[in-house]
């Protein structure tokens, strides 16, 4: 029998809407294909975790979760998180040295900054293979980037937006139209 190959798969939760776009985005998906599911949550965001639990409750033996530091509280100013994203950057290289991912899905918190500059340094190292980092920007961000795309737009990482016009003034991005 041909059995179909998995890719391991590293999706970065967030807080609020974030997370509801996640799961609206991964509900369209063949989740036999991505497996096993890594999840990273902060260790604040009670609400993506009970989320995660819903979304996955017919199939928790293909999925893991980590809680990790955030990288930037609501209302934090942007001085003083440099020092919390360096400090969740040391705490999640050892977590994705672990995981080896194949793909990272992330879609706008400030949490997959530092997982997804760990990958690349680790990538860069030859101590995992470099995953394919797609970046998904919310719905909502229909005349600019994030603070998180305009970061990510100097890496190389795939960034999908669903407004033609954001393709237009940001040409390291894609128009893919509304994916949730």
């Amino acid at each position: 029998m041909n059995q179909k190959k998995t890719i391991p798969t590293l999706i970065v939760l967030g807080s609020g809407g974030h997370t509801t776009e996640m799961f609206r985005l991964l509900s369209g998906t063949d989740m036999n294909v991505y497996k096993p599911r890594y999840y990273t949550i902060a260790s604040t965001d009670k609400m993506s975790a009970t989320k995660m639990n819903e979304f996955e409750q017919n199939t928790l033996k293909d999925m893991n979760v980590s809680f990790i530091n955030r990288s930037r509280h609501v209302g934090q100013s942007y001085f003083s998180s440099i020092f919390t994203t360096l400090l969740a950057f040391f705490t999640v290289i050892p977590l994705v040295y672990r995981i080896k991912p194949k793909l990272i899905l992330v879609n706008g918190p400030g949490t997959c900054i530092p997982i997804v500059i760990a990958s690349l340094l680790l990538s860069i190292f030859f101590l995992i293979d470099r995953p394919k980092i797609v970046f998904v920007e919310s719905i909502c961000r229909v005349e600019s980037l994030s603070l998180t795309g305009k970061i990510l737009q100097y890496l190389p990482v795939h960034i999908l937006v669903q407004w033609p016009q954001l393709s237009k003034l940001y040409p390291k991005t894609q128009y893919i139209g509304r994916l949730v």
